[in-house]
């Protein structure tokens, strides 16, 4: 079965149609880049896949979403809940303005959890998850933003895995750092992989190929090419695919 399954998804902003009878199935503990130029799709696309996009105002979809089997737009849904399984990191770090220890347990209190073991074991597994212990063991009372860019945004991952989500949605996690931060979220998530399963949205070609089973090739609004990542990057079956890889347009 797999993991993450949509079928013929349609995406409206009013008017706007941005995303074109999409079908996509992800499977278990891989990890999935989504590629393609700027205002291609593929960050409306991973947003629907936890809901984010219910909080914009005149939005719609048809199509449906199934997430191990469950239709996640089905009306008993409970958000929470899926947001619970499908954690989600975003392009900036955006650490919340608390320590560093707070920053992880955050999630854990809002979902109801009190007793202060089940947090701290929690809170110093994620840390560990994301090799950020060694660097952060000593100061976990002071302010996350006293971090760098990169660690910052391995705090952010380390929160979102608090919760104990299955999957793990990524736009763009690495845009905003330096070389050296990238490739250790790149090892993180290749590691991560053996756990969860990750969908990334990345501009980046080199890193769709270093980190990914499966790569998407969205283009104005439309599923290009979904195919095997070697695949995709050595034998693309689409020329637009070709063009975009080799450099050519986009």
């Amino acid at each position: 079965m797999h993991k993450i399954e949509s079928k013929n998804i349609n995406f409206y902003y009013g008017e706007t149609q941005a995303l074109h009878d999409v079908s996509l199935s992800m499977k278990e503990n891989t990890v999935t880049a989504l590629i393609g130029p700027s205002g291609c799709g593929k960050s409306t696309y991973l947003r629907l896949l936890n809901r984010m996009n219910d909080l914009i105002d005149n939005t719609k979809l048809t199509g449906t979403i199934l997430i191990e089997g469950e239709d996640i737009y089905a009306k008993n849904t409970n958000v929470d809940d899926l947001r619970k399984n499908v954690g989600m990191v975003f392009q900036k770090p955006n650490p919340f303005p608390k320590s560093i220890y707070e920053n992880v347990a955050y999630g854990l209190k809002v979902n109801g959890i009190t007793d202060k073991k089940i947090i701290e074991e929690r809170v110093i597994t994620s840390i560990e998850q994301v090799a950020l212990w060694g660097e952060v063991k000593d100061k976990l009372k002071k302010s996350a933003f006293e971090l760098s860019g990169g660690q910052q945004q391995r705090l952010c991952i380390a929160r979102a895995l608090a919760i104990q989500p299955s999957i793990l949605l990524m736009d763009e996690p690495t845009s905003a750092l330096d070389p050296i931060s990238t490739s250790k979220i790149e090892e993180l998530i290749y590691e991560l992989k053996n756990k969860y399963t990750i969908v990334i949205v990345t501009h980046n070609m080199q890193q769709a190929g270093r980190v990914s089973d499966t790569t998407a090739f969205f283009y104005m609004g439309e599923l290009i090419e979904y195919d095997k990542t070697k695949t995709i990057f050595t034998k693309p079956s689409q020329k637009q695919t070709e063009d975009y890889i080799t450099g050519r347009f986009g």
